[in-house]
């Protein structure tokens, strides 16, 4: 009796692994899908700047000649009341679009 359920765990155990392995091996590769990205630095200014620097909490951005080296920075960081935005809620490519479009007068009209 003690070797039959020795041989039982023994087999369940085997099975087990041999059935997670293959499993795991079978899987579908995953390709890396390029995500969710925006259109263009007008849609991310109105999607996320604007909830603030439009209703007078945060100061007036736009038309002010900031370098877009600037707004990067204090994107990234945070200054005073601005929280920092992580890479993973704007990610680099987004953000140099958003600095270009508010360091660039002529695009905002």
């Amino acid at each position: 009796m003690e070797k039959t359920k020795l041989e039982n765990w023994l087999f369940g155990f085997m099975f087990t692994v041999i059935f997670a392995a293959s499993n795991a091996w079978s899987a579908q590769d995953e390709k890396n899908s390029p995500g969710f990205a925006w259109k263009d630095g007008a849609e991310i200014y109105a999607k996320i700047c604007a909830y603030c620097h439009e209703a007078q909490v945060g100061p007036q951005i736009r038309n002010r000649d900031l370098p877009a080296a600037y707004i990067r920075t204090v994107v990234r960081n945070g200054n005073r009341a601005m929280p920092a935005f992580r890479p993973s809620e704007i990610d680099d490519e987004s953000l140099v679009k958003l600095a270009d479009f508010i360091s660039n007068k002529d695009a905002q009209r």
